[in-house]
């Protein structure tokens, strides 16, 4: 197994420590501001799971570089960024700090994304991220460590951040769903 799926992997193991992390909310230390409290546990779980989407970068980058990429890598590596922010997103519904329909919202577009990746590989087609897929998950992770850690250190001016990228999140996830199907609409009518 070369480098790059070993990050890959350590990626997909960080996710049950970021989750745990995130919901046991241990107030070993506890930061409260206008009512609104981050949790000691919660910064690492932030910190943890910044490490772990860090990580997508850094496999793709040494599979790219050293010509490492392989059928193993190409699955696994998307499917690890699915767990990632599928756990987070459903952990943060839980903490009551993202509607439900939001979560429900950017998870089928990852499905979905995905089952499109699905049909172009059938086809030999490999669909590269585009530019607003990229700012996409740029903003997917700014927003949910802006939640993981309830706006903290932006709340001290008051500023409701999480909020705002929570819904910059939003569209830019619809954006690049549909920028994906209309700019692929030919796959789909090759296979029907």
């Amino acid at each position: 197994m070369n480098l790059a799926n070993r990050i890959t992997i350590a990626r997909i193991f960080l996710v049950p420590v970021v989750i745990l992390f995130l919901l046991l909310r241990y107030q070993f230390w506890a930061v409260t501001i206008n009512n609104q409290t981050t949790t000691g546990s919660e910064m690492i779980a932030a910190l943890v799971f910044i490490v772990a989407a860090a990580s997508d970068g850094l496999d793709g980058y040494i599979a790219r570089k050293r010509r490492l990429i392989t059928r193993f890598g190409t699955f696994l590596d998307p499917l690890a960024d699915k767990l990632l922010v599928s756990a987070v997103l459903i952990s943060l519904v839980e903490m009551q700090r993202l509607p439900a329909w939001i979560a429900i919202l950017i998870i089928s577009r990852e499905f979905a994304v995905t089952g499109l990746r699905l049909i172009a590989a059938a086809e030999g087609i490999v669909l590269a991220a585009s530019r607003i897929a990229k700012w996409k998950t740029f903003t997917q992770i700014v927003a949910m460590v802006a939640l993981m850690l309830n706006n903290f250190p932006v709340s001290y001016v008051g500023f409701p951040f999480a909020d705002l990228m929570m819904y910059v999140m939003v569209v830019l996830t619809v954006w690049s769903g549909v920028d994906y199907f209309v700019k692929n609409k030919q796959i789909m009518d090759v296979t029907s």
